[in-house]
């Protein structure tokens, strides 16, 4: 009878530490998709590089932060929807993303697109092809929007 109470005493001893052994790794495994997935929210590159291709889409006033980047990720602008959206609520351009039709590239970052988006289109027709990282740069330090025409 000893002898198989020893028995059994190693055998659960052997399945405690298999069972911590799993949980650490489990639990390692989480941190790193975590730390990962956050690290992508903030450094995550273009789908292209070099110029990319152009796509048109068109951003209802309706649209949820989600749906715009459901949109995105069907035409390819960003591989990501759910992250897209992380971004945007992290972005200092959520409060300014404007409705409207947009030109925008797969050689551009979300934060560039989330740029491109908060240009009107009066702004834009008033001004022609523009530089939407130089210029809407230049227009925020100055605090006007379009004053000269």
């Amino acid at each position: 009878m000893k002898s198989s109470n020893i028995v059994l005493a190693v055998f659960g001893a052997i399945f405690r530490v298999v069972v911590a052994i799993l949980a650490v790794m489990l639990i390692y495994r989480g941190a790193m998709a975590c730390y990962n997935y956050g690290y992508r929210i903030f450094t995550e590159p273009a789908i292209s590089s070099g110029e990319g291709r152009t796509v048109t889409v068109a951003v209802t006033e309706s649209m949820s932060p989600s749906e715009i980047g459901k949109l995105f990720e069907s035409k390819g602008l960003v591989r990501d929807a759910r992250l897209f959206t992380l971004q945007y609520y992290l972005s200092e351009f959520k409060a300014d993303v404007k409705p409207g039709v947009f030109e925008l590239s797969t050689a551009m970052t979300a934060e560039e697109m989330m740029e491109a988006m908060t240009v009107t289109e009066e702004e834009e027709s008033g001004e022609g092809t523009k530089d939407t990282t130089a210029e809407s740069t230049e227009a925020a330090g100055n605090g006007a929007g379009d004053t000269e025409k």
